[in-house]
């Protein structure tokens, strides 16, 4: 068995080229990701707003959403 010893800058030098490879050829994933961060941000703010709000009740948000109010 062969033992390769890999100093820490050239560890860290091939994992910022293999990261930057990987973002090249799959940006789509990548885009998809931060997509889905960012809209899980946006519920977590939507859900804190709505703690600190008054309840209101189920028919007056259907209401709202067939056009009747």
């Amino acid at each position: 068995m062969i033992n390769t010893v890999i100093e820490r800058n050239e560890l860290k030098g091939l994992l910022k080229e293999s990261l930057l490879e990987l973002l090249e050829e799959r940006r789509d994933v990548f885009y998809d990701l931060i997509a889905e961060v960012f809209e899980d941000l946006a519920m977590v703010k939507a859900i804190q707003e709505g703690i600190n709000t008054p309840s209101v009740p189920r028919e007056d948000i259907f209401a709202i959403l067939e056009g009747r109010a």
